[in-house]
């Protein structure tokens, strides 16, 4: 199944053509007791939605995906400095499994509940891990100079993330306390096996369309 509260009742393909004669799913509302008839579910919902079935999922023997940042701190102090409000399930935080696969792959097949990292920690984390495994990289003095197609800020409409507005241009955004920050250096110092500092500057960019020889596409 498929769900959605806003479009409820809608067919997949009539939202995303290119699905069409591929999923004849129909989006429906969630609700705990059809959730919990499944095996795995793979969680994007707000982070205070997610608080309120993730219990439950996880006692019917659910395995739980989550792809919000909830779940991806281990301190929930942490979460509420960065976050600005308490954490809602502070005892599921010691059975929850990272989810970077090149880091936690084995931990990931047996956990129930799975918190996938977002593209700028997966990004930056991979980037460094082949440096910080071998001790290869000064920690005291790190740099992430990461950047993300504007279409990494959601649908909504707004001014700043129209092409017209964002092509040809790059913004940096949250320098010095984007909240992907605690979740990144969280990763590097598991990775690292002690604390690092870390300078993470976000940037948002045109979406890029990139052309290739008519070799390449086959």
């Amino acid at each position: 199944m498929i769900t959605s509260r806003t479009e409820a009742g809608r067919t997949v393909a009539d939202l995303f053509p290119n699905l069409r004669r591929r999923v004849y799913l129909s989006f429906v509302k969630p609700d705990n007791e059809l959730l919990c008839t499944c095996d795995v579910v793979f969680s994007a919902t707000p982070n205070g939605i997610a608080m309120t079935y993730a219990p439950i999922l996880l006692e019917a023997g659910v395995k739980l995906y989550r792809y919000r940042s909830r779940f991806r701190l281990k301190d929930p102090a942490m979460w509420e400095q960065w976050y600005g409000v308490p954490h809602a399930c502070p005892e599921l935080l010691a059975e929850v499994v990272y989810g970077l696969p090149e880091v936690n792959r084995d931990k990931s097949r047996q956990a129930r509940l799975v918190a996938n990292a977002d593209r700028y920690p997966t990004a930056v984390q991979l980037g460094f891990l082949l440096l910080l495994e071998p001790g290869l990289i000064d920690t005291d003095s790190m740099i992430a100079d990461a950047k993300s197609g504007v279409s990494g800020a959601g649908r909504g409409a707004r001014v700043a993330m129209l092409f017209a507005e964002a092509t040809d241009s790059l913004k940096a955004y949250a320098v010095p306390s984007h909240r992907q920050l605690s979740e990144i250096g969280q990763g590097l110092q598991d990775i690292s096996g002690h604390p690092v500092d870390l300078t993470f500057v976000p940037q948002l960019v045109p979406m890029i369309r990139v052309s290739m020889p008519p070799c390449m596409h086959a």
